[in-house]
């Protein structure tokens, strides 16, 4: 582990938390326009959609944090959120290009080009879902997209159905904070497909009324919010015991906090759970066995 937990994969997820929320936009595609056939994508996530529905052979080029699926990993890598490389993206010859909704100055570059462009903003879960029924569209595979789609919603009822009449225990979902300190903690809000996957797993966000995607808390701010449950999440693989019990014990710090005291500081690794992707039911579900276990045995 570096000086901060995951410290690339976090940056790029904060960032794209920071993104402001709102639906995305589809430059210049028509309704009889013929469905994308080579794809650049800077979006992890809608790497992930693409081949979901089935349209990974379409798919030229990816960002520099693509790593799911595996296939990806093969693909040309054209930079990220705050690094594309437009040279290498325009050389790759792309008649779809999807970029982040806060990358203007790229994307009124290829617009310019005649490229058309998918501008993505990060919201919440049913926006997730209506994103994978449009790339579908876009790339001739909407019967496929619709399959996923359903496939995902009746999963994420499964879940909702498992914990519903359980009390919903208050919960503290970090999604960063630096390694081996109580410091630069970055938590859950009360908005976006995190705090909504919480709500679906059975539990209450202590940062409900804070209307925006993620917050940055204080020590004495989480002490106050008196979390009984504090979930971290992780983008990269488990590390080994001896430092997993280290990164836990920091939470010790906060001894008077109710999940603190009642050994309720879970940390849980893996890229789909803060992917807003095909891979969701599977991140509430990892959430929801943390706070009611005794609903999946």
């Amino acid at each position: 582990m570096g000086t901060r937990m995951n410290r690339p994969r976090w940056k790029h997820v904060l960032c794209a938390l920071c993104v402001l929320c709102g639906s995305h936009v589809f430059v210049s595609l028509g309704a009889q326009q013929r469905a994308a056939q080579r794809i650049v994508s800077l979006v992890p996530n809608i790497t992930e959609m693409l081949f979901a529905v089935g349209a990974g052979g379409q798919v030229i080029g990816v960002s520099s944090y693509d790593d799911f699926p595996p296939e990806a990993k093969r693909l040309p890598r054209v930079g990220a959120l705050i690094d594309p490389d437009t040279e290498r993206i325009l050389s790759l010859r792309p008649d779809l290009v999807i970029v982040y909704g806060s990358q203007g100055e790229l994307e009124a570059q290829l617009a310019r080009t005649g490229i058309r462009v998918f501008a993505y903003r990060h919201s919440g879960v049913d926006n997730v879902l209506q994103t994978i029924r449009d790339v579908g569209a876009m790339t001739g595979h909407a019967a496929e997209a619709d399959r996923v789609v359903r496939n995902v919603r009746s999963q994420l009822d499964g879940i909702r159905a498992r914990v519903r009449g359980r009390p919903r225990p208050r919960t503290l979902l970090v999604i960063g904070r630096d390694a081996g300190a109580l410091r630069g903690v970055y938590a859950s809000g009360g908005t976006g497909f995190l705090h909504e996957l919480l709500d679906i797993a059975g539990g209450a966000d202590v940062f409900a009324d804070m209307k925006r995607e993620a917050v940055q808390p204080s020590n004495e701010t989480m002490i106050v919010r008196a979390p009984d449950v504090i979930i971290e999440v992780h983008s990269g693989d488990p590390p080994a015991a001896a430092d997993l019990q280290r990164e836990r014990a920091v939470w010790n710090l906060l001894a008077s906090v109710p999940a603190v005291r009642n050994n309720r500081v879970n940390l849980l690794y893996g890229g789909y759970l803060v992917t807003a992707g095909p891979r969701l039911a599977q991140a509430a579900e990892a959430l929801a066995h943390v706070l009611h276990p005794d609903a999946f045995k």
